[in-house]
């Protein structure tokens, strides 16, 4: 069983030198009423961002944004549906934003699963929000399915850069479910994404705080973590 919520935030607060400097690292995510309400083109915007910056330069991309934005027409979902292949080839050698058709392409695509969700939902933010604590790997595994590479670590990451609430599998969350035995095998199987977010839900139910909270403890809790800042 994994260790209880109080010894690891025990350990991050003195690994970073009191209760009142960790207090001051953590952020809060939305409230899932908020989340509900992020407009389609927000949630295709951050799929497109977090798709280029896979693999590339991230801040190549922020400098950048302001152009993706105007190539892709704010993102609004119904104007990129009607863009044919032609228009993506296009967009692809389009100097103002880096030129990888294939990642061109996941505009499109990740625009349709928006729209189809939307559809039933009555907006993608809706069916986001419809996620909690104790099943948000469902989540991480819908986009990876019905997306366009948001696969990995790319789904998450595009949730928690629009304020949603996630855990991270980053380099030192991953070490300690590791070390303490939580998950094994692929970071991606089903086994360890089931009992990766068991141990965050029972964390959740213990302290009462955000998945996004815990997330960033148990990194500040193990690792490389060790600085105070």
């Amino acid at each position: 069983m994994a260790e209880s919520f109080d010894s690891i935030y025990r350990r991050a607060c003195e690994r970073k030198g009191g209760k009142t400097v960790l207090e001051a690292m953590l952020q809060a995510p939305l409230p899932y009423s908020k989340v509900a309400k992020i407009p389609d083109d927000r949630f295709l915007a951050a799929m497109t961002k977090k798709v280029f910056q896979s693999g590339f330069v991230w801040r190549v991309i922020e400098s950048k944004w302001a152009d993706f934005e105007t190539v892709f027409f704010d993102f609004d979902i119904d104007k990129v549906l009607l863009m044919p292949d032609e228009m993506l080839e296009q967009k692809a050698s389009d100097k103002r934003i880096v030129r990888n058709y294939k990642k061109v392409m996941t505009v499109r695509d990740n625009a349709i699963m928006i729209k189809d969700v939307a559809l039933e939902h009555g907006s993608f933010g809706q069916f986001v929000a419809s996620f909690k604590p104790e099943n948000i790997t469902e989540l991480w595994a819908f986009l990876k399915k019905r997306g366009a590479r948001l696969g990995g670590n790319t789904g998450p990451y595009m949730l928690r850069s629009l304020g949603i609430d996630t855990f991270l599998f980053s380099r030192d969350v991953e070490d300690y479910l590791r070390k303490n035995d939580i998950i094994d095998g692929g970071i991606t199987s089903k086994k360890s994404l089931t009992a990766a977010n068991a141990a965050f839900a029972r964390w959740h139910e213990e302290s009462g705080r955000s998945l996004q909270e815990i997330s960033a403890v148990v990194a500040f809790s193990w690792g490389t973590n060790s600085r105070v800042v």
